[in-house]
């Protein structure tokens, strides 16, 4: 018996440094770049091991953001709705929905058996 591979979808998600890809760097970067104010903030007091973990807890929560995916859980409404999807273009979905006025339309393209 044969062995099978199973495509998967590598779109944009060249590695870097092994647990970095592209987006998760930006995204990391991103984070670190909002914690700084926190470790200036904190330096300024003499704790500068504080603002260094508050620049480590905001690259993480970066990092995050742009690493995992919505779990399918079926117990909760949204995660059943979200199930499967980034969490940056779920953030990025409930931002235009508050500034739109609460009103966002998705168009899902359905595949036919032609």
């Amino acid at each position: 018996m044969g062995t099978y591979n199973l495509p998967r979808n590598v779109k944009g998600e060249g590695r870097i440094l092994f647990i970095f890809t592209t987006k998760s760097l930006i995204y990391s970067v991103i984070g670190a770049v909002v914690g700084l104010p926190f470790y200036f903030i904190l330096s300024a007091f003499g704790t500068t091991i504080g603002g260094i973990v508050a620049v480590a807890v905001f690259a993480a929560i970066g990092f995050t953001i742009g690493t995992l995916k919505m779990p399918e859980l079926g117990k909760f409404e949204f995660a059943r709705k979200t199930g499967g999807e980034n969490l940056d273009d779920i953030i990025k979905r409930a931002i235009i929905f508050k500034t739109k006025g609460k009103k966002v339309y998705i168009y899902k393209e359905e595949k036919n058996n032609d």
